[in-house]
């Protein structure tokens, strides 16, 4: 494989540079399944103790569990009054209430689990329980789609011209950084051609961009990738390179393939989650509703009989 001049003389610069310095953000999906584990483990953890024995919903430990996780909850409305009410506008930084709020979610279901012991002994307890959890998990899937229309939950929504600007940006590196390897630069600019030439206005659209969009994207890359190995090979046989630096190089650009994928994938998505996130308040406030007017029901019908 023959390798222009100009190019050798760009790649040690390359090299050297830090890629992560210009990567754009990424679907945190990693992050969500830690997220998922962890709340797999707490259900797990919440139903071992109630298989225990220690207490029941009508001992003075249950009790008590009732009221934190209640207490819990209606601190989840803190949250929305932080946003919406101009008092409250100086009162910190969107995101720590933000972060309160997610971990209030999950904490008060816990809670109240922990309350319940798994037994539903009346039709407004159950109808109280099982809104709580349709909430608990609406709320899940609400971070899900937060997170992909916010900075990284600092509360600043994205727009799709900022994220046009990065896509555009990671375009470039990408082209200078696999300047040597025209192949692996044509493949990934035809995905983002393609991609986002397809106007995602219809629900099929919106389905295939959330759904086969990310596996095609997956594909491209692995491709992309195994390439540029052998195109790395090649150029480090010709300007004997030392192991390290083949390494380092290759790494290089495999983190460039990532993030203009990422960055397409991203801007072609963007209208799909919003679309979604639309939908999901419509949903969420409802049952939120729904479980208070239960919950408080349940209250006063435990205190007074």
């Amino acid at each position: 494989m023959a390798v222009h001049p100009e190019v050798a003389e760009k790649v040690p610069v390359l090299m050297d540079t830090p890629a992560t310095a210009i990567k754009p953000p990424s679907p945190p999906l990693r992050a969500d399944l830690l997220i998922y584990l962890a709340l797999l483990a707490l259900g797990l953890a919440a139903w071992w103790i109630s298989e225990q024995g220690w207490f029941t919903p009508w001992s003075r430990t249950g009790y008590w569990l009732g009221v934190a996780g209640g207490v819990s909850m209606l601190l989840l409305f803190t949250y929305p009054l932080r946003k919406r009410w101009r008092l409250t506008y100086s009162w910190g930084p969107a995101k720590v209430w933000f972060a309160a709020h997610m971990v209030l979610g999950i904490l008060g279901p816990w809670l109240i689990l922990l309350h319940s012991t798994f037994q539903i002994a009346s039709t407004n307890a159950a109808v109280a329980l099982f809104s709580m959890l349709i909430v608990a998990l609406s709320g899940v899937v609400g971070r899900f789609l937060y997170v992909r229309l916010h900075a990284d939950l600092r509360g600043e929504k994205a727009s799709l011209a900022s994220l046009r600007h990065s896509m555009n940006h990671a375009h470039q590196t990408a082209d200078t950084q696999l300047a040597s390897m025209p192949t692996v630069r044509h493949a990934l600019n035809d995905f983002e051609t393609k991609v986002l030439d397809s106007a995602p206005g219809s629900s099929p659209g919106h389905l295939w961009r959330l759904c086969v969009l990310p596996i095609h994207k997956q594909r491209l890359t692995r491709l992309c990738k195994l390439e540029a190995k052998q195109a790395t090979k090649a150029m480090a046989r010709q300007l004997e390179w030392t192991p390290k630096q083949a390494l380092a190089h290759f790494r290089s650009c495999s983190e460039q393939i990532e993030a203009h994928g990422a960055a397409v994938q991203r801007v072609a998505q963007f209208q799909t989650f919003e679309r979604l996130f639309s939908l999901w308040h419509v949903a969420h406030v409802p049952f939120v509703w729904i479980m208070v007017f239960c919950a408080i029901f349940h209250v006063v019908a435990v205190h007074a009989y």
